[in-house]
């Protein structure tokens, strides 16, 4: 007579038990206590692993993550940041700007933050300081509901004066590539006004006196910086600052165009044109061209930060390398020390250099321009 299906099941059950018996049953979820004990380390070790404590050994961590890895646990991250004095979570917070995830000068610095970030166990999220965000106070809330360590604030001006909670509030806070004027907050900033003086003495060593710039909201701490050397150099070389020699062009390609044809209706002998940013630049390239100006036998321009295609246009641009990808990641490892329990407040200022390219040559003689060496 056949076996009645039903005595076959226990036994198929026992074998399926033995089978799981050296891993984690189909389902069920993993716990610390079994990762302590296959690691053969205390349970507060293994939470001081997961967590990121700095006190745990380098091979204790290893043999706690390969264990983690092989009994595939996955951390309930709500309940770790409701247990833990951390949630291993940075915020970062932005203005409303037009298309800010697509400018390559915000991607810069926020890869490199979302980059270190991962290297240290963080997550970064996203936040756009919106009016009813700042209104409702909703970028303290972040900190007063235990959702985040530490906040990144970029692209912000003075004129945020809501970044003054924060400190007001004892807030771990990061200006990144900025300083917020009279508030004590920690920077990592690239060095402008360093940027600016290189650019001001190259262009004098070209012959160039006719210097026009095109700037960005004075208001942004870094920007003032530049237009200050601007200045202090024209002084210094022509003995003051005509009328219309310094135009705003709001940071963007349409603008810088607009602001280079301003500057060139008003001053036609004007050598040469520093922009306070690439984007900048490149509308005045368009502008040049579109006047059927040389660049650089009629007219130099120079940018700043070095985006990516700064080196793809033609002329290719000559530029102030600002090390905006390196500044996000300073910025993000200097936050998380902040939060590990550093005292000493942080402002770190980067070291900026000049990058030369065909868009800047030599002050025209008789009409004719050299090429730079």
């Amino acid at each position: 007579m056949p076996t009645p299906p039903s005595a076959k099941t226990p036994a198929k059950a026992k074998e399926t038990g033995r089978e799981a018996s050296s891993g984690p049953a189909k389902g069920k979820r993993v716990g610390i206590r079994e990762i302590a004990s296959k690691a053969e380390v205390s349970v507060a070790t293994v939470s001081m692993v997961l967590n990121n404590n700095p006190k745990i050994t380098a091979s204790t961590r290893q043999k706690v993550n390969r264990v983690v890895k092989e009994l595939g646990y996955r951390p309930n991250r709500i309940a770790q940041s409701l247990s833990s004095k951390y949630t291993n979570i940075i915020a970062v917070l932005m203005p409303t700007l037009r298309h800010t995830m697509a400018d390559p000068y915000f991607g810069e610095l926020i890869s490199g933050i979302c980059d270190k970030a991962a290297r240290l166990g963080h997550k970064v999220m996203l936040e756009h300081a919106k009016p009813d965000f700042v209104r409702e106070k909703r970028h303290v809330d972040l900190f007063d509901r235990r959702y985040i360590d530490g906040v990144m604030c970029i692209g912000f001006s003075d004129k945020h004066t809501f970044l003054r909670d924060f400190a007001d509030g004892g807030h771990l806070a990061m200006m990144v590539n900025n300083v917020a004027t009279d508030m004590d907050l920690d920077y990592v900033v690239c060095d402008y006004a360093s940027g600016a003086e290189q650019v001001m003495t190259y262009l004098s060593q070209l012959g160039h006196r006719k210097i026009g710039m095109i700037h960005g909201a004075p208001d942004v701490w870094t920007m003032r910086q530049m237009m200050e050397a601007f200045r202090a150099r024209l002084v210094q070389d022509s003995g003051g600052v005509a009328d219309g020699v310094m135009v705003d062009g709001r940071f963007t390609e349409e603008h810088g165009y607009a602001a280079a044809c301003r500057l060139l209706d008003k001053h036609p002998d004007t050598t040469a044109i520093f922009a306070g940013n690439d984007k900048m630049a490149l509308g005045a390239l368009h502008c040049a061209a579109e006047r059927g100006l040389r660049v650089p036998g009629d007219v130099s321009i120079v940018g700043s930060d070095n985006i990516q295609y700064a080196a793809f246009v033609n002329p290719a641009l000559t530029t102030v390398n600002t090390p905006l990808y390196d500044a996000g990641m300073l910025a993000c490892e200097r936050l998380v020390e902040r939060i590990r329990g550093r005292k000493e407040p942080v402002a770190e200022v980067l070291p900026t250099h000049l990058v030369l390219r065909q868009s800047t040559g030599i002050v025209r003689q008789n009409g004719v321009a050299e090429p730079a060496e």
